[in-house]
């Protein structure tokens, strides 16, 4: 299933992409909650009924007439790995790290699949990063690599939106990679038993139509359930966890003058299996300043 989250004139709620089409479990299956951490939470039954609604093939909405969101509105977390491509890690200049290299994005940086994304009037260092997401669907703690999947609800794509220089001031990376509007998911979250092997698939980023990044998700150092294992650890995993699993080589800092982002690009991600998303760049408008 592509598990998502879209609005209306009648709402926000969740429902499974198909095709140029929307199956509105709202309508087709009444009894499930209507936000996607929580139908998460519900499990294995829930998600039998929303197959059920699936394949029932009752009425649709049109994919043009909803808004997609992010599948997560707002990710209880949103854990993020560094170094975790060679290509990567040489293009930087860095030794190859021993452990996963984490940081957190915070949760409010989550932001739709085709929406523009903040050039932040703090900074104009702005850099694209494209990624493959794993969405954690069931609480948990002290997972083995090898029992991983037990506790992934899907995988999705994430653009890990950094701005450079706030990124590069301290150790933590957290501030550089948190503002407003820099974790593009979706376009939906693909469940485990619809996208095989989360680890053989294809990643691209084109900015303006040219190809800055592709590699494959079989190059990353720590995979998915290595990062499960890794994580889980230290703390309590929880339903709507985003783990996105590092950027392959290709950033635009790394180029020789740097190619950063301005104003009026479009970055586009694909991940075979999963799909694309696709964000423009725009000022950070007025409304962002409030108090």
């Amino acid at each position: 299933m592509r598990l998502i989250s879209f609005s209306d004139r009648t709402g926000t709620r969740i429902g499974l992409l198909a095709g140029d089409e929307i199956v509105d479990l709202r309508a087709a299956a009444p009894q499930l909650p209507t936000e996607m951490c929580a139908f998460l939470a519900a499990g294995e039954p829930a998600r039998a009924v929303a197959r059920a609604a699936l394949a029932a093939g009752g009425p649709r909405l049109p994919r043009a007439d909803v808004h997609l969101e992010s599948p997560l509105l707002r990710p209880p977390k949103i854990l993020a790995v560094g170094l975790n491509y060679r290509d990567h890690v040489e293009e930087t200049g860095r030794e190859l790290p021993a452990f996963p290299v984490i940081f957190n994005k915070q949760s409010t940086s989550a932001h739709p699949p085709y929406d523009p994304f903040h050039m932040p009037r703090a900074s104009h260092s702005v850099d694209y990063e494209g990624e493959l997401a794993c969405v954690v669907g069931r609480r948990c703690r002290h997972v083995p690599a090898a029992r991983a999947t037990e506790v992934i609800a899907g995988y999705s794509i994430c653009n890990d939106v950094s701005v450079r220089d706030w990124q590069l001031r301290t150790p933590t990376l957290t501030m550089g990679k948190s503002f407003d509007t820099h974790c593009p998911l979706g376009p939906a979250i693909v469940t485990a038993d619809e996208l095989g092997d989360p680890h053989d698939l294809e990643l691209r980023t084109w900015v303006n139509g040219e190809l800055r990044q592709h590699s494959s998700t079989r190059h990353l150092i720590f995979d998915c359930f290595h990062l499960i294992e890794h994580l889980s650890t230290a703390f309590t995993l929880e339903p709507g966890d985003v783990i996105s699993t590092g950027t392959p080589g290709g950033v635009g800092i790394a180029r020789n003058p740097p190619l950063l982002l301005s104003v009026g690009d479009v970055v586009k991600i694909t991940i075979d299996g999963i799909g694309s998303i696709e964000n423009g760049v725009i000022e950070e408008p007025e409304s962002t300043v409030r108090s």
